[in-house]
C-alpha cells in the first residue's frame, strides 16, 4: 500500500494581494504526475483544502478539476476538513464525489449533547462515516483509515459555567483523546473481524505539542488548549497531521507527521523545503517514508540590511539560482530594511532602488555578452529577474521603541497583533490582578481575531 500525504493546500489564498492561482495549478499538476510516476494508492490531504470558508471559484473549480483527474488514475482520495474550511462548502459535493472514489469528512458531528467528559458521552460521528477502508489499486483493503478531520470543541464537548480555563484546556484535550481512541479501537474491531493484515492510519487537523511554527498558522483553540500531547495519540502505524505548514515529525516519532503545505504561504516559510510524505506499508508493516520535495513554482525572496546592502544583494540576485522556478516569473520580495533614523519616503526609495536596478541590469548584461555573442543570442539567452516588493518593513530594534517613534510605522508594516500590543503599552497592567486581566483581554482578541479571519469556525 502506497499513501501520499499532504495538508494546507489553502486554494484561493490572496497573498500581499497577489493570486496564488498559478502555484497552486502547478502544484496540482505535479501532484498528479507522482501520483502516476509512483503507483499511489491513496492521497490524504490533511485539512485546509481551501484558504477561507468561502473561497473564490477559481479555487473550486481546481478542487473539482483534481477530484476528477485523479479518480482517472485509479486513486483513493481523502479529504479532510481543516480550521479554514467551511463544513458546507466541503459538504455540499460530498454525495457526488463519492462516486469518484474520493472520500469527503469535513467536520465531526455531535451525535449526543453531554455536560461531562467520559467515555460514554463524548460526542462523536458515527464511526462508521470515520472510518473507511482503502483500496489499493488491485480493489483490495490496503488500509484502515481514521478519518479525523478539524475537532471544533463544540462538537465534542459542551462548556460548563464556572469552568477555569485550566478545566476548559484538560477537558478539551481528554475529548479530543477519547475520540481519537474511540476511532482507533473501531478500526481495530473492523480488522480483526474481517481478519486482514492491515495498517491503521489516523488523521489530524491540530496543533501537537512542540512543534514549530510559521507566520501564517493561526491559533485554533483560542485559550482553551496550547497543544495535543503526542502521548494522546493511539497507537496507530502512521498519523498524518495537517495545520502546521512546516513539515516536521512530532515528538521525534517516526510515523507522526506533519506534511506541511506545498507552496510557502508566508515568507518565514522559505526557508523550509516544501514537500509531500510518501508512505509505504508491506501489509501492516510500514517500511518506508520517503519526502518528496515540492519544486518552488513562484520566486520568492527575503532581503535583509541597510539601504546600501539590500542594493548590493539585489544586484547580485539571480533568478537562475532558484531551482526549478520559472525564469519568466518576477521575484516576491519581502524586505527588511534596517534604519537608525525614520525615513518618511522609505517605500518610494525602494521602489526608485528597485526601478533602477532593472534598467541597469539589462544594460549591463547585454553590453557584456553582445560582446562575444550575436543580438540574437543574447536576446535569447538574457533572463533579467524583475522584483516586485509585496512587504517592506522596518528591522525593530530588541530596545523598547518609543511611541513617537513606532507610531510611525505604517499599517503595512504590522499584524494586527503588533497593533494590539502597541495599544496594550498605552496602559497599567501591575500587580496579579491586573496581570490575570490581561491575560484575558488578550485572550479575547484572539478568540475576535480568529472569528474574524475564519467565520466559519466561529459559526
Amino acid at each position: 500500500m502506497k499513501l501520499l500525504h499532504t495538508s494546507d493546500w489553502h486554494l484561493g489564498q490572496s497573498f500581499f494581494t497577489k493570486s496564488r492561482k498559478a502555484e497552486h495549478q502547478a502544484f496540482l499538476a505535479w501532484l498528479l504526475e507522482q501520483v502516476a510516476a509512483h503507483d499511489i494508492d491513496a492521497v490524504i490531504v490533511a485539512g485546509d483544502i481551501f484558504d477561507t470558508g468561502t473561497p473564490p471559484s477559481y479555487a473550486r473549480e481546481m478542487y473539482n478539476q483534481f477530484i476528477v483527474a485523479i479518480s482517472q488514475l485509479n486513486c483513493t482520495l481523502v479529504v479532510l476538513g481543516g480550521n479554514h474550511d467551511s463544513v458546507s462548502t466541503l459538504n455540499e459535493s460530498k454525495q457526488l464525489v463519492a462516486c469518484l472514489n474520493t472520500h469527503v469528512v469535513a467536520n465531526v458531528v455531535p451525535s449526543a449533547v453531554s455536560t461531562e467528559v467520559t467515555e460514554d458521552t463524548v460526542r462523536s460521528e458515527p464511526t462508521h462515516t470515520q472510518i473507511i477502508e482503502l483500496k489499493n489499486r488491485a480493489g483490495d483493503t490496503g488500509a484502515i483509515l481514521c478519518a479525523i478531520p478539524f475537532i471544533r470543541p463544540r462538537d465534542v464537548i459542551q462548556s460548563r459555567a464556572g469552568e477555569s480555563g485550566l478545566e476548559k484546556r484538560q477537558a478539551l484535550g481528554e475529548a479530543i483523546k477519547q475520540h481519537y481512541h474511540q476511532l482507533y479501537q473501531a478500526a481495530l474491531a473492523v480488522r480483526e473481524e474481517k481478519q486482514l493484515s492491515v495498517p491503521i492510519i489516523a488523521t489530524g487537523h491540530l496543533t501537537a505539542l512542540g512543534v514549530s511554527q510559521s507566520d501564517s498558522v493561526r491559533d485554533i483553540y483560542i485559550g482553551s488548549l496550547d497543544g495535543f500531547a503526542a502521548d494522546g495519540f493511539p497507537p496507530a502505524d502512521y498519523i498524518a497531521l495537517g495545520h502546521i505548514h512546516r513539515p516536521q515529525m512530532v515528538a521525534k516519532s517516526e510515523h507522526i507527521r506533519y506534511s506541511g503545505s506545498p507552496i510557502p504561504l508566508s515568507f518565514d516559510e522559505l526557508k523550509t523545503t516544501k514537500q509531500v510524505l510518501l508512505v509505504e506499508f508491506d501489509q501492516a508493516e510500514r517500511v518506508a517514508i520517503t519526502p518528496l520535495e515540492v519544486p518552488r513554482f513562484q520566486p520568492m525572496a527575503v532581503i535583509k540590511g541597510d539601504l546600501s546592502s539590500i542594493e548590493s544583494q539585489l544586484k547580485a540576485f539571480d533568478a537562475n539560482t532558484h531551482e526549478n522556478t520559472p525564469q519568466t516569473k518576477s521575484v516576491w520580495l519581502c524586505i527588511e530594511v534596517e534604519l537608525q533614523d525614520y525615513l518618511a519616503d522609505l517605500p518610494q526609495r525602494i521602489q526608485t532602488l528597485i526601478e533602477g536596478l532593472s534598467v541597469e541590469q539589462t544594460l549591463e548584461q547585454t553590453l557584456e555578452q553582445s560582446l562575444e555573442q550575436s543580438l540574437e543570442q543574447v536576446v535569447e539567452q538574457t533572463v533579467i529577474p524583475s522584483f516586485e516588493v509585496l512587504q517592506l518593513r522596518r528591522t525593530r530594534n530588541t530596545a523598547k521603541q518609543s511611541l513617537t517613534q513606532t507610531a510611525r510605522e505604517t499599517l503595512a508594516e504590522l499584524t494586527p497583533d503588533d497593533v494590539f500590543a502597541k495599544r496594550l503599552e498605552l496602559e497599567s497592567f501591575e500587580g496579579e490582578v491586573e496581570q490575570l486581566r490581561l491575560g484575558r483581554i488578550k485572550e479575547q482578541f484572539q478568540q475576535i481575531l480568529s472569528e474574524v479571519e475564519n467565520p466559519e469556525q466561529g459559526a
